[in-house]
């Protein structure tokens, strides 16, 4: 018996969408039929990938969100379902790091990361997720998905990016509150743990000595690519992934299992 991943009907927001990973789950999901709501603070990079998202036949909407702002959190949610609809699927993917060893972060730093990666989005998450209860307790058999994006630095200690592992690691178990509370309302909260991935964030270091070293030291030598995540993002949206809530996945090559 096939299966067939279909998502038209499905409104999906993806966060931090104007670049890398957001980006690539944003086409992946429009691919899919979804329509997708892409935000972040560079609404011209999202005016541009709307344009690419449109040219393949897909459907895609653009809102400005800054995840560590409430009041933007709260305008953007809104808007997202006055242009789109109702979100039936969200992808908390807004993300930042800095390098330094943890005896030089600043409170900037620590700030800089900790609003963006954990407190925004657990906010993002919390609003959207209000919605999706109100929809739930008129429909119980409405079905919602929310996939936050950690990272396998939540999982294990990287060097130079402590701040980043720690912000990640609270992903990780915001995830499995989220589960445990929002399940009851057919709220599937699940978190995805890249390893590697090369992004135009990152491809200039994986060119130089220290990135071909890093990569060397990986199990298949090898970084990913955006697409590489593309068979877990949809899993986990899927209405046919109904029994998996709480799960965190790491997609890292072999990485954590060295």
């Amino acid at each position: 018996m096939g299966i067939e991943v279909n998502f038209e009907g499905k409104i999906a927001l993806i966060t931090g969408a104007s670049s890398g990973l957001g980006a690539r789950f944003a086409k992946a999901l429009a691919g899919a039929g979804a329509q997708v709501v892409l935000a972040s603070r560079r609404t011209d990079r999202l005016k541009e990938l709307r344009a690419e998202i449109e040219a393949d036949g897909g459907a895609a909407h653009v809102v400005a969100l800054d995840v560590t702002d409430m009041a933007s959190i709260k305008s953007a949610i809104a808007h997202a379902e006055t242009e789109a609809g109702p979100i039936d699927i969200l992808v908390n993917n807004s993300g930042v790091s800095t390098t330094q060893r943890l005896v030089d972060v600043s409170e900037e730093d620590y700030g800089y990361v900790m609003d963006t990666n954990l407190r925004g989005a657990f906010f993002v998450a919390q609003q959207t997720a209000k919605r999706m209860i109100a929809r739930a307790k008129g429909d119980p058999k409405k079905q919602h998905r929310i996939i936050n994006i950690a990272s396998v630095a939540g999982l294990r200690v990287l060097p130079q990016i402590g701040i980043y592992c720690m912000s990640k690691a609270g992903v990780v178990q915001m995830t499995k509150a989220m589960a445990v509370e929002w399940g009851k309302y057919n709220i599937n909260v699940n978190a995805i743990c890249p390893g590697y991935i090369s992004t135009e964030i990152n491809e200039d270091y994986f060119d130089t000595e220290q990135g071909k070293k890093l990569i060397g030291m990986l199990p298949r030598k090898r970084a990913g690519k955006p697409e590489d995540l593309d068979g877990l993002l949809l899993l986990l949206a899927a209405e046919e992934s109904h029994f998996i809530n709480g799960a965190i996945i790491t997609a890292d090559d072999g990485m954590t299992a060295q």
